[in-house]
Parts: structure tokens; sequence; C-alpha cells
């Protein structure tokens, strides 16, 4: 350290003090307030001090450590690179590297990159993990390959914890495990683990007040989308190939656009639901999230085909060559996002259709989906008054202020919503953005979540409404606070199509990396 100025030494331990205190205000003061500031971990890369700044706002402050050793290079009079060694107080080291330049007198880092010790296991992504937990068959379809479930499905001799840990302490452990995990161990996959929920899947935000909120892998900084946010955060950052998850309002598509995942929702009752949680029988369905197509091909190849699984009904349909774009849902997308999605589009000869006004399909969905919540979940509510997070307890007590006639009235106006978009899909392959736009930063005020939801939930009820396939793809880059942000395009097709569903937004995305 002796080489190192003063003034310069000063500032690094004001900073490294202030880092473990979480000392916000001084950390924005350490870094330099312009456009070019970075700052990178295993997480992504942050560029410019406003992102940075978002971000350290959401986060609390590092575990105690002390600094075992500092390395200075001088890069010229005004600047200088530091990499310092950290050792914690719980065991294990991590690795700073900074460049600071002396600006108008004072010492600030331009660019930061942070290696941190390696984690024992992060809960908010895991509820339980092994390296595999369960060994599939060692051949078949899928060997090789790893899955993580989300924890609503049953799994032998492993309790369902639905994403709350009061409902967790009260659960017994399965005697079976459901056909969905089954089938995939049948095929050679092995159980990574069981990834974490929202709770009781009653969210599309990817956050949870126990647990805490699982990393973007596409996006730092952002929410990871839910409900199927674990899962969706350990296929994005490798720690598993397949998510096992399930999608009633959007809990497979959402994470998927959020995180640049691929993600199938399946026809409604063509993956059995036996040895899984409900939410909303009317609408839950079961689906997988990977890192590319290829992946999920196989995955429905074996999961949904005659030869491959013994859980299944129906045989892949063929689709009809026409694209078209519902006219409402495009209109619903932000405006970076909607001139994205026009490029695409643009490239396929796509049709525009109407189906009508978002509004009057997402009023009585959310009506039919609380009264079912209320009746699978109610009982439990009522008898642990304070054991769920609060954005969950008020779409619950809206929940149980259904009537009867209410939920009666809903599903009549559900019935003509269902036939039209079934119509519109025997002739053609609907295609739209899959959520309005980029993953909102975990910073958002509940306000700002709850349009966020509503907002997402307009545009991913109407496939759901019809029991019908739905295929988020990767296919959008738009700009957002934290970066160059994945937006999902999605696919809708006739029921039974979720194979062809699978090859067709394969060979689309093939086509669309031609010049």
């Amino acid at each position: 350290m002796a080489d190192i100025p003063p003034d310069l030494l000063a500032a690094f331990e004001r900073y490294e003090a202030a880092i473990v205190a979480n000392d916000v205000e001084v950390l924005d003061a350490s870094f330099a307030p312009a456009s070019e500031t970075l700052r990178g971990d295993g997480a992504g890369l942050l560029v410019g001090f406003e992102a940075i700044s978002a971000f350290r706002g959401l986060r609390a402050g590092v575990p105690a450590r002390s600094i075992e050793r500092i390395e200075y290079r001088a890069l010229a009079t005004d600047a200088a690179l530091l990499v310092s060694v950290s050792r914690y107080a719980g065991g294990g080291t991590g690795l700073q590297t900074q460049v600071w330049q002396r600006i108008d007198g004072t010492w600030l880092i331009t660019a930061a990159h942070v290696t941190p010790r390696a984690p024992a296991l992060d809960t908010s992504v895991w509820r339980t993990v092994g390296s595999p937990l369960w060994q599939g068959a060692w051949e078949g379809a899928l060997a090789g390959l790893t899955v993580a479930v989300k924890d609503l499905f049953a799994i032998k001799g492993y309790r369902i914890g639905a994403g709350n840990p009061t409902y967790l302490d009260g659960a017994r452990a399965e005697a079976t495990t459901a056909p969905a995990v089954a089938d995939l161990l049948r095929a050679g996959t092995s159980l990574r683990g069981i990834a974490r929920t929202d709770e009781f899947a009653y969210s599309i935000a990817g956050d949870n007040a126990h647990y805490g909120t699982p990393t973007n892998g596409a996006l730092p900084g952002a929410l990871p989308g839910g409900s199927s946010s674990g899962p969706a955060t350990a296929v994005s950052t490798g720690q598993a190939d397949i998510g096992l998850a399930t999608d009633t309002a959007g809990s497979i598509r959402v994470p998927a656009s959020y995180q640049g995942l691929w993600g199938l929702r399946t026809t409604h009752g063509l993956v059995p639901r036996q040895g899984m949680l409900p939410l909303a029988q009317s609408f839950d369905t079961i689906g997988w999230l990977t890192r590319d197509g290829a992946t999920l091909e196989r995955v429905a190849d074996w999961c949904l085909s005659y030869d491959g699984s013994e859980t299944t009904e129906g045989v892949p349909a063929e689709l009809p060559r026409r694209f078209a774009v519902p006219l409402e849902v495009l209109d619903a997308a932000q405006p970076e996002t909607r001139a994205a999605f026009e490029a695409v589009a643009g490239r396929l000869d796509a049709d525009s259709v109407s189906i009508g006004d978002l509004d009057e399909w997402l009023a009585p969905f959310r009506t039919v989906q609380g009264a079912e919540a209320w009746r699978n979940n109610g009982a439990w509510v009522t008898a642990h008054p304070g054991a769920l997070g609060a954005a969950v307890a008020e779409r619950f007590r809206v929940a149980s202020t259904i009537t009867a006639e209410d939920e009666a009235s809903a599903r009549r106006s559900l019935e003509p919503l269902r036939a039209r978009i079934r119509d519109l899909v025997e002739d053609a392959v609907l295609i739209m953005p899959t959520v309005p736009g980029p993953a909102p930063l975990r910073t958002g005020s509940g306000p700002r979540v709850d349009e966020v939801r509503t907002a997402t939930l307009r545009m991913t009820s109407p496939a759901a409404i019809g029991g019908l396939p739905a295929l988020s793809a990767p296919l959008l880059t738009v700009p957002s606070t934290s970066g160059p942000a994945p937006v999902g395009v999605c696919f809708v097709a006739r029921e039974g199509a979720d194979i062809s569903l699978v090859r067709r937004a394969r060979e689309l995305a093939e086509h669309l990396e031609k010049p």
C-alpha cells in the first residue's frame, strides 16, 4: 500500500467502509456521475451512473470483511488501477478491480468489477439443490440434462413449499412424484433441485417477500419475472438446463421474456396436473423453460409425443403458414418494443387481426382466477393471518370477496372470448410481443409493479382463456435503463399443436438470423 497516493487510499477506504455499512449516499458519491461509468459482476454489466445507483439501492450491505491485500498500478497522472482481495469473517475471499480517476480534485471510480466469494447456496433461487438431487435414468432422450422443478410439484420424500415458509412447515412429505417430473426423470433428466416460486404462484413479478428476489440472468438489477422465478433464473444462469414450471396467466412466458429464454405454455390439460399444487384449474398449465430452442424441442418431443410420454394425450398438429398480429396486443406494447416487433413482423408478411378490447378479456379472467384461487387456498390463508407477503395477501383478500354470482357471470363472459381466439388460430399462428417491454427494475414501487402487472396480464390472458399453447422466444432486443434488454415474441397456435409450434418458432428464429 506504500505507493498508493494518500488521498486515493483514503477514498478507497471510505468506499470500502460504505460498502460494508451499505451507506448508499457515500457509495453514490464514490462513482463518477457519468454515462460511461461501468460496474460489472457475475450477474452482468451496468453502464452509466444512474443504472449503477439504481442497482445499489435494492441490495443490502455485504457481510463483514477486511481487505487483505491491495495492488496499485498508476495508469496516468490522475488515473490508477486498484485490485484488492477481501476476506470475509464468515469464510471465503473476494476480488475487487477498480479504475479510479481524479476528477476536479476528487478520486472517483470510473470502472469496477466485483468477483464475490462463491455462494454456498442462493436461497432466493433454490429451496434445496444437489449435484444432482435425484439421478434420472442413465439413458434416454434427455440423458445428461438437468431440471429445476418449481416448488409446486410433488417429489417423493420432499414437501411442497409453494414459496411460503409457513406452508412448507405444515406440509407433509409427498408419497409419490408428480407425472410431469417423473416423465423427465424417465427420459434421463436429473433433478438439479427444487426452485423457488412466487407465493402460491399468484404473481408474475418474480419477487418473494420471504426468500428474496432471484437475479435476472439477462438484465442486472431487473426483476426475474414470475411466478416461475426460481426455475427461470436457474436456467438463465446455467445452473440447470430445463425449468419445469407452471403458467396460469403468464408465469412461464413472462420470465422467459424477461430473461431471454425459450418458454412453452402447453395446451391446457395436455400435461397432467396430478401432483401439482393448483392456483386456478381453469387456466393452470405445465410447461418448460430452456436457454435454446433445440433443447425445448427435445423436451416437447419427449413429453408430448405418443411414443415418448405415457402421461399426455393428443397428436402433434400441423400449423397454418399464415401469421397474424392481434392489433390490440401490439397497441399495448411500449414504443421501443413495438418498433422492434414490427421489424420482425415485417419480414414475415404477417396480417393484422382484431381480438377486441383487452380489458374485456382481463376482467372476467381475473374474477374466475381469483374465485378458484380462494377455493384452493382460502382456508389456509384464513387460518394463517400474516403469513403472506403484502402483495399476495392483497390478491387473496380481493379474491375472498368474489361471489358465486360474480364468478358465474365472468364464466359466461369467457365463453365467447374463448371461441373467438380459437377461431382465429384455425387458419393462422398468432404472433405478438410477449410482454409490454423489458423487465422492470427491482427498485420499482408497489404501484408501479401493479401497473406493469396489469399491463402484462392484458397481453397474456387471451391465450390462457383459450387454453391454447403459447411459446415465448427471445427474438427482440430493446433499450432499457440497465442496457440492452431481451423481450420475447409470443406465438399462439391451436389446441394440441404444441410440438409443431416449437418447430415453427425455431424455423422463424433461424430465418431472422439471416441478413
